[in-house]
């Protein structure tokens, strides 16, 4: 959402003193890119086996004495034509890379390699333009028209889909006890409200029927495998490498379920397209393959790592802080008469919890920009040149969890930001930007990033609503959390 729209939630931009003094000695950059074809490959083998995501990076910075050096990324051959990357990896470094002023973001959403347009029927989309591209504002703005015609709809819509996976869970809990899989429920209701968001028609009603996040899943992975591994045994690490990670997977293994997805809302979303073609001048098939990659990739696609983390951080958090987000919830909704955008604004815990989820596991974890010019760089020691062309990254998990900005970074503290804590927001990086900032056309930042935070808290919401407490198990997946609820205990006292 923009700025100007009507639907705003609150957040801080107060100052702190964890800034840089403002003269570092200038360092060359540490590291290097080893031999041609051979550094990209073992580079790529320690990402993915030898020591895993987080480790390659934490070793090499202890290796390096600094958060800022040189080394390649995945995929590498024969997928990138060049994988050569300066990492980024603390707070104060890397918000250059939501600086479009001085980091192009033209094709480089998945990195170092991009996936072919015929996944999105031969369009570049918009989350692969530069802001200086034309169509970049032209798309941007029809979101923004999208989203703010519709805010009256988020909360009763989202409250609706809810209520059904809530009814699921206790079924599965009921059939199963203590086996009740989240992260599937989830998935349908997040597409669920997709879907009916932009179409008003139910997915069930629609050639789609149930199948809409499968197929979503699907063309989501044979995109994105060149950067995931599978968690397979070690004894065929290699035939995984090989089979994803060597030779990108061509678009046409996921053709008629694409086709299937866009003819769903190319026929549900007829007066949505009519405004992109009379108000903005768009291409009809352009604006739909472009709603079908917003709705499946970034909004389903967002949703589906971001409401596991949620519930997994909070449900891992215990009792204690089960029973602060009840009253809290319980006692605001009971004030206010209702959920309303004013009654979640007064959750200063229920808000604090998501923005500490985010922080932890931000939704997308990786962040790239080519320098547009030779440009100086800070860390919180030293500053590094950059010259113009070269591939800048930043895996955000690290940068949000800077241990010289935030106390206990390692560790999920669910009223961090109460209070005195609102000034850390300007640190809490998951939305192609800061939690400060706004999206506008002349940026990268997500135009849903403040429905994502509405979401969360009216599920955080509806769930206290109905529950004391709850225990999970969490996991790993290629992409984010996995979450099994063990055990829901109903609200009493209501």
């Amino acid at each position: 959402m923009s700025a100007n729209s009507s639907f705003n939630l609150q957040s801080s931009s107060i100052d702190d003193d964890h800034s840089p003094p403002s003269k570092l000695p200038l360092k060359p950059i540490p590291g290097n890119y080893g031999l041609p074809f051979l550094g990209p490959i073992k580079d790529r083998l320690d990402y993915f086996y030898n020591q895993g995501l987080e480790a390659f990076f934490r070793t090499r910075i202890d290796k390096h004495k600094s958060t800022v050096f040189r080394t390649n990324m995945p995929p590498g051959p024969f997928i990138s034509s060049n994988p050569r990357v300066i990492t980024v990896l603390d707070a104060i470094s890397f918000p250059i890379l939501f600086d479009t002023s001085k980091v192009e973001k033209r094709d480089v959403l998945d990195g170092t390699y991009m996936p072919s347009t015929a996944f999105t029927g031969g369009y570049r989309v918009c989350a692969f333009l530069d802001p200086s591209e034309p169509n970049h504002t032209l798309l941007k703005r029809w979101f923004f028209s999208l989203l703010a015609a519709r805010h009256d709809k988020f909360i009763p819509l989202f409250r609706n889909c809810l209520s059904e996976l809530f009814i699921n869970l206790e079924d599965q809990l009921s059939d199963k006890p203590g086996k009740a899989y989240f992260n599937t429920l989830s998935d349908s209701m997040s597409f669920n409200f997709v879907f009916r968001l932009f179409s008003d028609r139910n997915p069930s009603d629609t050639k789609l029927g149930s199948d809409g996040p499968k197929l979503f899943d699907v063309w989501l992975l044979v995109q994105l495998a060149p950067l995931m591994t599978l968690g397979l045994s070690k004894w065929l690490n290699f035939l995984e490498d090989l089979l994803l990670h060597t030779i990108p997977l061509p678009a046409f293994l996921v053709k008629s379920r694409y086709k299937k997805l866009y003819s769903a809302f190319y026929e549900s979303t007829e007066p949505i397209l009519d405004e992109a073609v009379e108000a903005f001048g768009l291409k009809r098939d352009e604006a739909c393959h472009n709603l079908v990659f917003m709705a499946g990739f970034n909004a389903y696609g967002g949703m589906k790592t971001l409401f596991p983390a949620v519930i997994k951080w909070v449900g891992l958090a215990g009792e204690k802080l089960h029973r602060q987000l009840a009253d809290e919830i319980r006692t605001v909704v009971r004030d206010e008469g209702g959920i309303t955008l004013s009654a979640l604004n007064k959750m200063t815990l229920t808000k604090s919890v998501v923005y500490e989820a985010l922080r932890i596991e931000p939704p997308v974890p990786f962040q790239y920009g080519k320098a547009k010019e030779d440009l100086v760089v800070q860390s919180h020691d030293a500053a590094f040149e950059i010259k113009r062309g070269e591939m800048i990254f930043g895996y955000q998990p690290l940068a949000t969890k800077d241990p010289k900005i935030f106390e206990n970074s390692e560790e999920f503290v669910g009223h961090r930001f109460v209070g005195e804590g609102e000034k850390l927001l300007k640190y809490v990086y998951w939305s192609n930007g800061r939690e400060i900032d706004d999206p506008t056309v002349e940026n990268k930042q997500c135009p849903g990033k403040d429905l994502m935070l509405l979401l969360s808290r009216v599920m955080l919401v509806e769930l206290f609503l109905r529950y004391d407490t709850f225990t999970i198990e969490a996991g790993r997946l290629p992409l984010g959390s996995s979450v099994t609820f063990k055990s829901l205990t109903k609200a009493t006292g209501i």
